[in-house]
């Protein structure tokens, strides 16, 4: 196993509610994706390749995007993310439209990468000390039985422009993740933080962990999500919109007492983009990172 980790992009979402590609839209001053940014701080912290997961349709747009700024300076991989992924012809969905989530992402990866890895999101933003914290992880102490997910305090990941949902995270007292669960309409009222999801009155405090979709694996993982996917897939045979997600994997594990996972402290920034509306914010959240000189001028010059 190489030393040096590879970055997973997961790329294959379809952004309905953006109303157009997020992944490949720009953002920074010199029309930089958020994802540019993500690759730019996993190279500066060690990491020797990136694996896109993409759909068949914006694979051609993708490479024209990335691969003139990538070329030299980091390995750069594709991998096809559809419907008849890892789905053998018995359990084939013929009306299926959505695409099967974040831990079926993972898995169609699977050719791809031997080494240490994490998962991100391509249309977060995650700041540099997480990939300090992730990068440092996958090099030193990851192990078949212990991965990782970089926490973010909630207080940091809250919307002005409404309600979020979010993994919170529960945790023991070495600070290892115990369990997710997937909270739904949060927001600050006054001082405070509330969940008012599934007719549950729910206050969270500030620095709960969650997580925002950045994890860092062994490889070992591959062979435990393909069990879970036989699993999920003739459980889930008639839902149309079922969905295999990172977090239910990482719960699964640990409930099993086959890993544990880290949760390390460098959630320090994030931003994401979920709506138009978002746009405006996230291009003055970006100068102001390259004004403090966080990102030079120009990402690739």
């Amino acid at each position: 196993m190489t030393n040096k980790p590879t970055l997973l992009v997961l790329a294959a979402g379809i952004g309905s509610r953006y109303g157009g590609n997020k992944q490949i839209d720009g953002f920074g001053p010199s029309g930089e994706t958020i994802l540019e940014y993500s690759i730019f701080d996993a190279i500066r912290y060690g990491f020797g390749k990136v694996v896109f997961i993409v759909r068949q349709e914006i694979l051609e747009v993708a490479k024209e995007k990335f691969m003139p700024k990538l070329e030299g300076k980091i390995k750069v991989d594709w991998v096809i993310q559809t419907l008849d992924s890892f789905v053998p012809a018995e359990l084939k969905q013929a009306e299926r439209v959505k695409p099967f989530g974040t831990a079926h992402a993972v898995l169609c990866a699977k050719g791809a990468i031997k080494e240490p890895f994490a998962v991100i999101n391509a249309d977060d933003f995650y700041g540099k000390e997480a990939f300090e914290v992730l990068g440092k992880f996958l090099s030193t102490d990851v192990k078949p039985d212990l991965h990782a997910m970089v926490g973010y305090a909630i207080q940091n990941v809250l919307s002005e422009n409404g309600t979020v949902s979010r993994g919170v995270c529960e945790t023991n007292e070495k600070g290892q993740l115990v369990g997710m669960v997937e909270r739904t309409s949060i927001a600050r009222e006054g001082e405070k933080i509330m969940s008012r999801g599934e007719g549950e009155v729910l206050e969270i405090a500030e620095n709960t962990p969650v997580s925002m979709n950045f994890w860092g694996f062994h490889p070992d993982v591959f062979a435990d999500i393909e069990q879970m996917w036989s699993e999920f897939l003739p459980a889930n045979l008639d839902n149309l919109k079922s969905e295999f997600y990172i977090p239910t994997v990482a719960n699964n594990l640990i409930k099993a007492d086959k890993a544990a996972f880290e949760i390390l402290a460098g959630g320090k920034t994030w931003f994401g983009v979920t709506y138009t509306e978002d746009k405006p914010v996230v291009i003055d959240a970006l100068q102001k990172l390259h004004d403090t000189g966080e990102y030079p001028a120009d990402l690739w010059k």
